[in-house]
């Protein structure tokens, strides 16, 4: 069987189970298996593929007929231009996430905003997960220290794998709860976190990948999907320098509620970055 005959056989599979872009996920989980770019499989239709290969590729179609998510089969996936490892203790990074750390890059680098004149820079990720937001502002800011943490143990041994791979020095990483740890580190200038926003209410109707493979930690906090946006800016004022930045994430239809959550914990300056479907995505703001 050929690379094409194989990839029309396993497309028409995942169709008929209902899979979104079946086409996609095919190929990608061939190209993992002939360990080749997804874009070079179209120079190998013709090329036969051995026992072994179809055997391993029909398990991995398997698993995705069973809504497993292809960043999961193949146990990688890619943020803003780095490779992280993933499994099933860590959510799957979304393009979305890509905007919340290019807006605090780009403020890094706005010369009014004065943080390219600090010594160090002082970052705080929760919830870090896979530890994509933090590896990739401690690769991009020089002068950064990143402090990631994370409830989950699973999550924090991902996050340490990830930041040796990409040698990302200048990380620290903790298993703790935010809200009570005694950080080393006097004050942050920068709290940045892609927290759980999903209701409970709303989680039945997200995707089956989502409910059935992701942590539910990660996706909702099991109330109306705004526990955390408490909880952060509330902790903001023994956790933030004077003057210092919060960058979150946040799902659709939440941004003027987080906005006032903001206002009512000494935030000014504040405002929101769309997502590329024009949706409120990011909001931004700085401590009194």
């Amino acid at each position: 069987m050929t690379v094409l005959e194989i990839l029309k056989l396993s497309t028409e599979y995942l169709e008929k189970k209902g899979i979104e872009s079946p086409r996609l996920s095919a190929e990608l989980l061939l190209a993992d298996i002939l360990k080749c770019k997804r874009l070079n499989l179209y120079l190998l239709f013709e090329r036969p593929l051995s026992e072994n290969e179809i055997n391993n590729y029909r398990d991995f179609i398997a698993r995705r007929g069973k809504y497993e998510p292809v960043q999961y089969i193949i146990g990688t996936t890619d943020f803003f231009g780095l490779q992280f490892k993933v499994n099933r203790s860590v959510l799957i990074p979304r393009p979305e996430t890509e905007i919340l750390v290019e807006t605090i890059l780009n403020d890094y680098y706005n010369p009014k905003k004065n943080l390219v004149a600090n010594s160090k820079i002082n970052i705080l990720d929760i919830g870090c997960g896979s530890g994509i937001i933090a590896i990739t502002l401690s690769k991009k800011i020089s002068n950064s220290k990143v402090t990631a943490v994370d409830i989950s143990e699973n999550a924090i041994k991902i996050a340490k794998e990830n930041a040796e791979a990409n040698e990302a020095l200048n990380i620290e990483f903790l298993t703790c709860d935010f809200s009570t740890y005694q950080f080393n580190e006097n004050r942050f200038d920068i709290i940045v976190s892609n927290p759980p926003y999903v209701s409970i209410d709303e989680f039945p109707t997200l995707q089956k990948e989502i409910i059935d493979y992701e942590p539910a930690h990660g996706v909702t906090d099991f109330y109306d999907g705004l526990s955390f946006y408490r909880l952060i800016a509330e902790h903001s004022n023994h956790l933030l320098n004077r003057n210092g930045m919060i960058y979150l994430e946040m799902g659709k239809g939440q941004s003027q509620i987080v906005k006032e959550i903001l206002e009512q914990n000494n935030f000014n300056n504040i405002y929101i970055v769309k997502d590329y479907q024009q949706i409120d995505r990011v909001i931004v703001g700085e401590y009194k």
